[in-house]
């Protein structure tokens, strides 16, 4: 389980009366969050429920039809595929929309903290899928953002590789402090990272669960699963 701490007063991003729809199908409506900087909140649901849409209006990369996004800063996205340019080298990779000067030195201490510090004038071509996925948490980081959005990133990577990233984006978490909101539908995945789990159904925050509080973390694995609505231990 992940280790709860006293998240920062400031709030990362505020959500009031969100509404999202497609012509007449509302996707996501009436709903509120707050994510607290240095706050770490996992987003389960199954396909459809509202969970990427979401994440896109908070990132700004859709338009809402109703309710407010409170955000103090721009925030930084972290996809299930990288999404890195492979006619640039890694640090320009990760230096995208930084100033030219001082862009390089950035780009380098980002991609070391991703133990890739060594890498900087390769090309994307030459990475393994969790180097690349590392590449893409150093672009997102070296903006030093107070949101920090990450939609399933480690769902294509194999199991030692996540559990591998699992650990070293708690470490950058705890050392950048942005606000966390992490998609998945990974419900240990949850587990391990999260310091607080939302269950959304219907556009809707259904539940909300902190890990730390759990006396029994079969039990709540067991219970989580149940409110996605699967049957067994296996994760969603």
């Amino acid at each position: 389980m992940s280790t709860q701490h006293v998240p920062d007063a400031d709030p990362a991003v505020t959500v009031t009366g969100l509404r999202r729809a497609y012509g007449r199908r509302v996707v996501i409506d009436a709903l509120d969050l707050r994510i607290a900087r240095g706050e770490f909140v996992a987003l389960l649901g199954e396909s459809g429920c509202g969970k990427t849409t979401l994440l896109r209006a908070l990132a700004g990369l859709d338009p809402i039809q109703g309710g407010r996004i409170d955000a103090p800063g721009k925030p930084a996205v972290v996809f299930q595929e990288p999404r890195l340019l492979p006619w640039d080298s890694l640090w320009r990779n990760v230096s995208l929309g930084l100033p030219e000067r001082g862009a390089r030195d950035a780009a380098a201490a980002a991609l070391a903290e991703v133990g890739l510090g060594n890498r900087l004038d390769d090309w994307p071509r030459t990475l393994s899928g969790g180097q690349a996925q590392r590449v893409a948490l150093a672009r997102a980081l070296v903006q030093e953002p107070e949101l920090l959005l990450l939609d399933e990133p480690f769902a294509a990577l194999d199991a030692l590789t996540r559990i591998r990233m699992h650990g070293m984006v708690k470490e950058l978490v705890a050392r950048h402090r942005p606000g966390v909101l992490l998609v998945t539908h990974d419900v240990d995945e949850a587990i391990r990272l999260a310091d607080r789990i939302l269950v959304m159904r219907d556009g809707a925050i259904a539940a909300e669960h902190l890990p730390e509080t759990a006396a029994d973390p079969q039990r709540f694995s067991a219970l989580l699963l149940a409110e996605l609505g699967v049957q067994g231990t296996a994760a969603a």
